[in-house]
């Protein structure tokens, strides 16, 4: 008996993209000769798609599923001390009817049966039983649990009722062995009722974790997700280590009186098949106007765009580059992703809500700049469509766009009201535990004093990918510790066998998916934090075929804003900030100077010291500063500032390098610069160029030698076409063509997208324009972005300093929410003052605003009296200066200010004694 396991995979096998933990789960089903396995998380289905993957790429047939929890009453029933009771049962899917039923049953136990647990209802499962095998499950099933609540009678009612929902042969009771004395008990009764009822019996392993020896890891597991110690007797726990992987032959003695049960394992891997496709797109169609194909519709707004953005009288080489990227974008069938994506930023701008210059490497496409999505000229900064979008390489286009950051959920909102609710959501990502967390984690579970593990936690070093292995071989104090004291290599060991696995699920940042039917007919759904959202991840989604895309919240965005508007309302001048001159010498001039604060991107104090250092004199010295920064490529720095100095000391390989290269002084920067030496060098098309940048970032050894070939020697077809001419037959040596290849090599890893680097050094720019010629504009509106950060706030008031601008303290009469600029100087905000929040605030204003400015101190106090405003808010408010436009020393109204409030108090309430004396 060696086709079918039966998992409830518990969250230390789900859901993260090339998941450890569900290759591991393979490669334990290979080791036990099993060909066939189960996956039946609880509620939900997460790593579904991952494990299915894993399972075919290693020759096991993939069998999914989901544990769901069933409600005692109807499922939209959420009475306390009633409802929050639930049942278990197991599904799974026979075919795409099932997967689908499946994904519908799942979503909807969030959606609307939510109440502790994602709970469905029977009528739900009458509704989207076809194409689905239900087993009767675990002890906590809802018929085992009538057999140990001694109610024959009811366990019967239900076997009844689920096998007509299910049909004959489609429902199973579930027969388990794992060591628990109820267990035994219902095992008899089943075997009992299936002789009854002539329901099938299921031989089924209720596994959490791959051996017995995980059992106490699983232990500690369940501590950290129950916020227990190991040592708390009211803890959840399973009494018993018999739930993990077992062999055939241990599930053979288990159930050798019951062979029929055995079969059926067999019986049920052989009904399921589920093909799960990958690559079929699934976009929404895009509603053109009449008369229009969404082809043509997309042509003619490019067109409008090309004129507006270059003229009417265009080179024919720029019309040629639309073309072909039309022609790319067409025969891909991505026109109705660009039609959507036009539409909502058409949206954006049409509403003001700022949008960002691009992101990434859609900045490449005369397409994205014609339609407006970007813009940033590709053809002046030599961007490459192919980078973004490759006929060579089949993927989805990703268009991913900041908006203004208090106004992003606009769009969303647009989006959703466009396509539907039901066919737009939010996506999930999932928190892991990394060391020093699983660290913690576990030393809490085990009752560890916190002392003792947070020496243990800091001796963990905080950087990228560092795990408790790589922690273990660098730091020699932590490995002695672990030598020679055995709590330590306790705590040591449990937290790196559970280092890496998802912590907690959450929405994502700025994912959003939109598709061109119901979202639940692809992928299942779940509420995080009241957000729908999809259960599968962003790449997942894009192997589905489904639309995504990220609508970011870019602060700069808004300080570019709220900025602009300052200097509207305070100079009588519209900025367009996207027309600006981005060739003056006076910007370059102050970020050379280091004058970097508060501008995007170039006030950190390691940018700010390089670009003291660059002296740039344009944008591209910004770009390449941008991509430059970063480990790895900083070892180019000093190359590229020397040799921006010295154009004399530039030397390149071979002639052809110059015309690449020149923009940056002869260093190698860009993912694009790489593409283009092997296309004129080599002679490759861009699109396979771009798979060859792509394997070197990758380290592709051996497919790396075979290019090497390639772009020295060349290659043909069988009929002898040249499909690459080759750097030799393009007049480069030998020699030369290999020492090329060899830097292209090492620097290929860590070269950037140069096309995002323009983006944001635009919006770098922009911010540095506004910080010189309107300063107390532009730091004003950056304050306000950051009024909920002292640190960040206390940063601009030093740098107002610097600059000799005035920032006037918080005054009850004249201060707003926000920082404000009156008179070239700025006025403190006062929500920056801690302690006063925002209803007080509004209070303030709207006091002073209906009946006047407050003359007095005790004015102050009377007016606001009842109001959301405590002692706690007036002593913040004496303290940061906002009366001291009222002309009394703060130490004054500190002494004071207690007894008149409680004075004011009191005198209004003898006030209503006196009025109401018959109330008393």
């Amino acid at each position: 008996m060696k086709d079918f396991v039966h998992l409830h995979v518990h969250t230390e096998y789900s859901l993260l993209d090339g998941s450890n933990r569900i290759k591991d789960l393979i490669q334990r089903i290979k080791e036990l000769g099993m060909n066939s396995v189960a996956i039946t998380d609880h509620g939900v289905m997460y790593g579904v798609v991952e494990f299915y993957k894993e399972a075919l790429k290693n020759g096991i047939k993939p069998i999914l599923g989901c544990e769901i929890y069933t409600a005692k009453r109807n499922m939209q029933d959420k009475q306390p001390g009633v409802d929050s009771d639930y049942g278990h049962l197991v599904l799974l899917a026979k075919n795409q009817t099932g997967y689908k039923n499946l994904m519908k049953i799942v979503s909807l136990g969030f959606t609307e049966g939510f109440y502790y647990k994602p709970r469905v209802d029977y009528q739900t499962l009458e509704k989207y039983s076809e194409g689905i095998i239900a087993l009767s499950a675990c002890l906590s099933g809802d018929i085992p649990a009538a057999i140990l609540n001694n109610d024959y009678e009811k366990a019967v009612e239900l076997a009844n009722r689920l096998n007509t929902i299910f049909g004959q042969d489609n429902f199973y009771l579930e027969l388990q062995h794992n060591g628990i004395s109820d267990q035994n008990l219902v095992n008899q009764q089943l075997i009992k009722l299936s002789k009854e009822l002539g329901i099938p019996l299921v031989a089924t392993n209720d596994a959490h974790f791959l051996t017995r020896e995980a059992a106490q890891s699983h232990e500690i597991l369940l501590c950290i997700q129950t916020g227990k110690t190991i040592n708390d007797e009211n803890r959840m726990k399973f009494n018993t280590d018999e739930v993990y992987v077992k062999s055939p032959e241990e599930m053979y003695e288990n159930f050798r009186n019951v062979e029929s049960a055995l079969e059926n394992t067999v019986k049920i891997a052989e009904m399921c098949n589920v093909e799960l496709e990958f690559g079929k797109l699934h976009l929404p169609g895009f509603t053109v106007e009449e008369g229009y194909t969404p082809y043509e519709y997309l042509k003619e707004k490019c067109y409008k765009g090309l004129v507006q953005k270059f003229g009417e009288n265009c080179s024919e080489e720029i019309k040629e580059r639309l073309e072909y990227e039309l022609s790319v974008i067409s025969s891909m069938g991505y026109v109705d992703y660009f039609l959507i994506v036009w539409d909502f930023i058409r949206y954006a701008r049409e509403n003001d809500i700022m949008v960002g210059p691009g992101r990434g490497s859609a900045a490449g496409s005369v397409v994205s700049y014609c339609l407006g999505i970007t813009s940033i000229d590709p053809l002046k900064y030599n961007l490459l469509f192919e980078r973004f979008l490759n006929p060579e390489r089949i993927s989805m286009p990703d268009i991913d766009i900041d908006f203004c950051y208090e106004r992003r959920q606009e769009v969303i909102d647009y989006v959703i009201s466009k396509y539907g609710k039901d066919k737009v959501s939010q996506i999930i990502t999932f928190g892991t535990m990394a060391a020093r967390a699983a660290i913690r984690d576990v030393g809490r579970a085990l009752d560890v004093p916190y002392g003792e593990v947070d020496v243990i936690a800091k001796m963990i070093p905080f950087q990228i990918g560092m795990n408790i292995d790589k922690a273990l071989e660098i730091n020699p104090e932590l490995k002695k510790k672990y030598e020679l004291e055995d709590d330590t290599r306790l705590l040591i060991d449990t937290a790196r066998s559970l280092e890496g696995l998802p912590r907690h699920a959450s929405t994502h940042a700025a994912g959003v998916v939109i598709s061109k039917e119901p979202i639940v007919e692809y992928v299942p759904l779940q509420l995080n934090e009241n957000n729908v959202t999809t259960q599968f991840t962003m790449g997942l989604l894009e192997e589905l075929g489904l639309l995504k895309m990220d609508f970011l919240g870019l602060r700069t965005l808004t300080v570019i804003r709220d900025a602009v508007n300052l200097v509207e309302q305070g100079h009588n001048k519209k900025i367009d900030i996207n027309n600006i001159n981005f060739d003056d010498h006076d910007v370059y001039k102050m970020i050379g100077e280091g004058k970097t604060v508060g501008i995007f991107q170039l006030e950190s104090a390691g940018m700010t010291q390089f670009m003291k250092e660059l002296q740039p004199s344009s944008l591209e010295d910004i770009i390449a500063g941008i991509s430059l920064y970063r480990p790895g490529p900083m070892d180019q720095i000093p190359r590229y500032i020397r040799n921006k100095n010295n154009p004399k000391e530039i030397k390149y390989h071979h002639p052809m390098l110059e015309n690449i290269l020149n923009v940056t002084y002869g260093c190698m920067v860009y993912q694009e610069q790489v593409m283009q030496i092997v296309r004129e060098l080599g002679g490759y098309s861009y699109g396979r160029s771009d798979l060859v940048r792509r394997a070197m970032s990758k380290k592709k050894v051996s497919v790396m030698e075979q290019e090497r070939k390639n772009f020295i020697y060349g290659i043909t077809d069988e009929e002898g076409n040249e499909v690459v001419r080759g750097a030799v037959k393009n007049g480069v040596d030998e020699f030369t063509a290999n020492k090329i290849f060899d830097e292209m090599m090492d620097f290929a890893s860590y070269a950037f997208n140069k096309s995002h680097a323009a983006a944001y050094a635009v919006v770098a720019y922009q911010t540095a324009w506004l910080k010189h010629y309107y300063p107390v504009e532009f730091l004003a509106a950056s304050l306000n972005s950051f009024l909920g950060s002292s640190d960040k706030v206390s940063q601009y008031v030093n740098e107002c300093k610097v600059l000799n601008i005035k920032v006037l303290p918080p005054d009850v009469n004249e201060s707003n929410v926000k920082f404000t600029v009156v008179n070239q100087k700025i006025r403190f905000g006062l929500a920056a003052v801690k302690n006063v929040g925002e209803n007080a605030i509004q209070s303030m204003i709207a006091e002073r605003t209906q009946n006047g400015l407050f003359t007095t101190f005790l004015d102050f106090c009377q007016r606001i009296e009842g109001r959301e405003i405590n002692k706690r808010c007036i002593e913040s408010l004496i303290k940061s200066g906002a009366f001291d436009s009222l002309k009394v020393f703060r130490s004054r109204l500190m002494a004071v200010y207690e007894r008149f409030l409680d004075g004011i108090a009191q005198a209004k309430r003898k006030a209503w004694r006196v009025s109401f004396p018959s109330l008393i």
